[in-house]
């Protein structure tokens, strides 16, 4: 799959608004059900526009799935955010994207969504 932004990995992502103007506005369509969960991280607001990586624990950094924090409509405001909207069930490790330390692991379950907050 070749992209607008340059490279070849065969999967999609969203680096900022600049590449998906409408991230943020709207509800994310979760495709779960059998073995595929879905992630929902609340991030503190100052992170809005960073990038994170996804991954296996162990798994070296390299070229992961990851995500652009955003900020998303909530009732009374809005929030910051990330949305992993497919995942296998089985464990993960989230670091900020060229990182190598995982900030936070999070456990996926099929048919389910699961949330977390980062670290402050």
């Amino acid at each position: 799959m070749s992209t607008e932004h340059g490279h070849d990995h065969g999967h999609q992502h969203s680096h900022d608004h600049h590449e998906n103007p409408h991230a943020g506005q709207g509800p994310v369509l979760l495709d779960i059900g059998g073995d595929v969960g879905a992630l929902v991280v609340t991030m503190p607001s100052d992170r809005t526009g960073d990038e994170v990586e996804i991954a296996s624990p162990g798994v070296t950094p390299g070229h992961h799935d990851h995500v652009a924090v955003v900020r998303r409509p909530v009732p009374g405001g809005d929030v910051a955010s990330l949305v992993f909207p497919e995942l296998r069930a089985g464990d993960y490790d989230l670091r900020e994207k060229g990182h190598v330390r995982a900030v936070l692991r999070v456990t996926i379950e099929g048919g389910q969504v699961t949330t977390a907050d980062w670290p402050a």
